[in-house]
């Protein structure tokens, strides 16, 4: 039998007070055998990350520290080395992708000096063998032109290229074990599937280990051979990706799987895991899951469960200990739990709430003196919808394309530079500013990052009032804070909540108090820009099943904008495929999701992780990067990666052309005087 690379047992980092500690790591053991994939699988503040760090000895001091376990890395025990020896690991045995590459990459220095530097400290390699071997890695990445973007620093590049720049930066030194912390968290799916699949190719180059650290299943079911579920501190149960993905057997594995949003499960409401994870200061008398878990009986409160290994998989669970199960004599309650009602939501079909006709945005670009007007960024370039009353509109596309700018448009939020935005067939952005003001509290957005639009000074109640005070002025003090507890009560949350800051509050919470903010002015329309983009599953099946109430109970409009397919086929009505600046298919989401006709459209779902029952499946990564909005390719913007490329492609736009009910697209392969010039 092999001898794993790596063998951790019974590792602990705790936090904080010796005599209340925050056991971030909790006796955490696992291994992984040379050339595996080994993917670590929990939410967020369960010790995933914080489990790597442990690894590496790069946990923060003096508030953290290793109190026990062992750490055998190729024989050796990395807990017994110096921090001087550990500078010859980190980096170069083992190295590590951090989640957010723009943080991690050196900002004042080049991609092609940070490579270089590397080289340089761990292989001793002179400059000239260093700038080489840089190039060779940068194109190791499909990294274009590397020998110009050697000069580029981290701000010049796409989100996908300084990911790989990343890889690039930890492979340098051919490490015997890569450690990825979540290295696709809120990439779009085309480029999550080039930097997925460029791993892959590395390690069957290379041979080297992987510990992948998501919270993504789909990440999980084409990249893993291990799977360890981690919460809490601990691990509750580990398999093979196979056995995981046919038969998850801890309560809380199955919960993740229920959690999951699909197209089978449109009109209900997905399962939630009740709850949140516990402080990890608190002594457990019993099963950490216990107060969420719809399997408990008094066993669980009574005592910890044991860890159950058998052949490659294991459990720490107690409905699998014979003894604890015979002992509590399970009745059918327990064995098979009562699952999430679910609810029939409804929608209208009204006169659309909202037209857009021709939304054009172009920034300008000003150099010199006198800041003149050198050149445009085509930001959104002719964008026509529409959306209903109880209706969603899911925007889809990469990062680059136009997708935020049209919400905010919308709004009013910058300025058009063409077209028309109707609103309740009124002319949105020529009304006068008394009037705008009004339909502007009809209209109100959910911004992606709830940590950085929330006010960090003030309190839950007084983000939710501002709008109260600027809309509705006449309420009295009583009738606002009644208000403001319904609207807490609408998004579930308690009344305490009013007196607390942003940053008491989970990533799920804070998404909560951003949506009771744009609720409480009785808004008619919500754009909602990327609202569960990189949250747990868990917390993003109560976003979703929050979302869909509050459109079944008030008949509100959703421009839900994402990258997330698997959200649009569970919520949205009708779907817009937008590619720089402008619409390339428009269609109800049956027809465009399982008819696809745009190869842009089909790239994505390509590259989208969607799997069966048994894990299985291959991403198809779409080539090569989004174009300048600064100076679009000539003719059909997306020639230049469209592997169905016609010779009319590279000198004409595509027209719109209806091609069934609802489901518009513009394409040349659907063009009749493009397929005469091709016979």
């Amino acid at each position: 039998m092999t001898q794993p690379i790596l063998q951790v047992d019974d590792l602990a980092t705790y936090f904080g007070h010796v005599d209340k500690p925050v056991r971030a790591v909790d006796g955490v053991s696992f291994s992984i055998a040379p050339g595996q994939t080994f993917a670590l699988l929990g939410e967020s503040g369960c010790g995933k990350s914080m489990t790597a760090l442990s690894l590496l000895q790069l946990v923060p001091a003096p508030a953290g520290r290793i109190i026990r376990g062992r750490i055998n890395f190729m024989g050796q025990d990395l807990l017994r080395y110096s921090e001087a020896q550990m500078r010859t690991v980190r980096g170069n045995e083992i190295a590590m992708i951090f989640q957010e590459p723009m943080t991690a990459l050196n900002p004042v220095l080049t991609v092609g000096q940070q490579i270089i530097e590397t080289l340089q400290q761990h292989k001793q390699m002179d400059y000239a063998a260093a700038l080489q071997r840089t190039l060779a890695l940068l194109d190791a990445v499909r990294i274009p032109a590397p020998k110009s973007r050697i000069h580029d620093y981290p701000h010049q590049l796409s989100g996908g290229m300084k990911q790989r720049v990343m890889i690039a930066l930890t492979l340098a030194c051919e490490p015997k074990l890569l450690i990825a912390d979540e290295p696709t968290t809120a990439l779009d799916v085309t480029i999550q599937a080039q930097v997925l699949n460029l791993i892959k190719d590395l390690q069957r180059d290379t041979g080297m280990a992987v510990l992948l650290i998501t919270h993504d299943l789909g990440i999980v079911a084409d990249n893993v051979d291990q799977v360890a579920v981690m919460y809490a501190g601990q691990i509750v149960e580990t398999a093979s990706r196979d056995a995981f993905f046919s038969n998850p057997r801890h309560p809380y594995s199955k919960k993740l799987f229920a959690a999951l949003p699909t197209r089978h499960k449109r009109g209900q409401t997905l399962e939630i895991i009740k709850g949140s994870v516990p402080r990890l200061n608190r002594i457990f008398s019993g099963c950490r899951f216990v107060d969420r878990c719809d399997f408990a009986w008094q066993a669980c409160h009574d005592a910890a469960p044991l860890w159950l290994a058998e052949a490659d998989k294991g459990v720490r669970c107690h409905l699998y200990d014979p003894k604890v199960a015979k002992a509590a004599e399970l009745n059918p309650a327990i064995a098979s739990p009562t699952p999430s009602a679910s609810a029939t939501f409804t929608s209208t079909t009204e006169a659309p709430l909202l037209r857009v006709h021709d939304l054009k945005v172009h920034f300008p670009i000003r150099k010199g003196l006198f800041k003149k007007t050198v050149g445009h960024v085509f930001a959104v370039d002719g964008v026509s919808l529409e959306i209903g009353t109880g209706r969603t509109v899911a925007l889809v596309g990469e990062s680059g394309c136009g997708k935020t700018t049209v919400g905010k448009a919308i709004l009013q939020l910058v300025t058009t530079s063409a077209g028309q935005v109707h609103y309740a067939d009124m002319p949105y952005g020529q009304l006068d500013k008394a009037t705008q003001r009004r339909f502007r509290g009809e209209v109100q957005i959910i911004f992606q990052d709830p940590y950085s639009s929330l006010n960090p000074r003030m309190q839950v109640g007084e983000i939710i009032a501002e709008g109260l005070d600027v809309q509705e002025p006449t309420l009295t003090p009583a009738q606002r804070q009644q208000r403001i507890a319904e609207l807490l009560a609408h998004v579930g949350l308690p009344d305490e909540a009013i007196s607390r800051y942003p940053h008491e509050f989970s990533g799920g919470q804070r998404q909560r108090v951003s949506i009771a903010r744009a609720l409480a002015v009785n808004p008619k329309l919500l754009v909602c820009d990327e609202p569960t983009s990189a949250l747990d599953l868990s917390v993003q099946a109560q976003i979703l099943n929050l979302l869909k109430s509050l459109q079944d109970k008030l008949g509100l409009s959703y421009l839900f904008i994402t990258h997330n397919l698997l959200v649009v086929e569970y919520l949205a009505h009708e779907v817009a495929v937008m590619y720089l600046g402008r619409l390339v298919e428009y269609g109800n989401v049956e027809s465009v999701l399982n008819q696809p006709l745009h190869p842009y459209t089909r790239a994505l779902l390509a590259a989208a992780p969607v799997f069966d029952q048994q894990g299985k499946q291959q991403l198809h990564a779409l080539e090569g990067e989004i174009p300048s909005p600064i100076a679009p390719p000539a003719g059909c913007h997306f020639h230049t990666r469209c592997p169905q490329v016609m010779p009319i492609c590279r000198t004409h736009y595509p027209i719109a052309t209806r091609q069934a009910e609802g489901h518009r697209v513009s394409c040349h392969l659907y063009s009749d005087v493009a397929r005469q010039q091709t016979k």
